[in-house]
């Protein structure tokens, strides 16, 4: 099988794994920069050229779109899904999960527990923000934030709407949400391929960080997740329409809530943590549900 990876960087570790992976079950993976795609928009005739060259004879595309291209990325993957190019993750479902405010909503419409969370345009609302999602203390976050960027702990009113008044005066989308003090500083991330939990770590934050992500100093190890979590897990990639992501979890009194939806989860925690063969399990997804015009949206919405 001949398969295209969209990725900036061959080098970080989750891309030589599913290179690795993919070249041990004897395939083809071809790392492309997606910023040197060039789109060409014919009637009928939807193609790809990279550095000058038209890109011909994928049978799959495994996009791992950085969240800055997101809307470049997105427009490349559909040309190849209008091409009739099998994706691993759709485009209207990473789009979907790039924007948390609209991901929050489609969780929500579906029953799965989040924290409390107020979305407002007017910085002059601030207080009543605050006061909806039962804070302080509250937690703020860029809607287009990623990695732990972005994600401000306000421990106290003023300096909540100091921090939503100076990020709305740049003219900058947020969201507000409830702390979850019972976390401790931790999350969980289920990793799902294919409608199955193949993988799942607890995240801890550095010393005096309220934050878990492992790009920010936290660490992590394998953790049994509960049933209930489980189901949590495989619900949300199922209503963003997902086949492969990370599902990040607090654990509240109140159970599981879902902080995120990642579509290009890293693999290198998660397989150090567990010792689980994650990219390997990806490849064979492929292998099995890769087929020609099999993309439910074929670059529609």
């Amino acid at each position: 099988m001949k398969i295209a990876m969209l990725a900036r960087n061959p080098n970080l570790y989750s891309h030589k794994r599913l290179v690795q992976a993919a070249e041990d079950r004897g395939h083809s993976l071809d790392i492309l920069n997606t910023t040197r795609c060039t789109v060409n928009i014919a009637s009928h005739r939807p193609t790809i050229t990279y550095d000058g060259h038209r890109l011909e004879g994928y049978e799959a595309v495994i996009p791992r779109i950085g969240a800055s291209i997101t809307n470049y990325g997105t427009a490349v993957l559909r040309q190849f899904e209008m091409a009739g190019v099998w994706p691993l993750n759709e485009s209207v479902a990473i789009g979907r999960s790039r924007d948390k405010l609209r991901s929050m909503q489609i969780l929500s419409k579906y029953g799965l527990g989040l924290p409390l969370t107020a979305y407002a345009n007017d910085p002059k609302q601030a207080e009543e923000i605050i006061r909806a999602v039962n804070g302080p203390p509250v937690v703020i976050k860029l809607l287009e934030g990623t990695q732990g960027i972005g994600v401000v702990l306000a421990e106290t009113m003023s300096s909540a709407k100091s921090v939503i008044e100076a990020f709305r005066g740049a003219n900058v989308n947020i969201l507000v949400q409830e702390f979850i003090k019972e976390a401790g500083g931790t999350d969980i991330r289920a990793l799902v391929v294919g409608g199955k939990v193949v993988a799942a770590m607890k995240r801890t934050g550095a010393p005096d960080d309220f934050r878990s992500n492992l790009h920010r100093g936290g660490s992590a190890q394998i953790v049994k997740i509960t049933p209930e979590e489980r189901s949590t897990a495989l619900r949300a990639a199922k209503h963003m329409g997902l086949n492969v992501c990370g599902v990040d979890m607090l654990r509240s009194n109140h159970g599981p809530v879902i902080m995120e939806v990642n579509s290009s989860p890293g693999l290198e925690g998660i397989e150090n943590a567990t010792g689980k063969d994650v990219a390997g399990l990806i490849i064979e997804f492929i292998e099995k549900n890769a087929k020609p015009g099999k993309t439910k949206t074929r670059g529609q919405g």
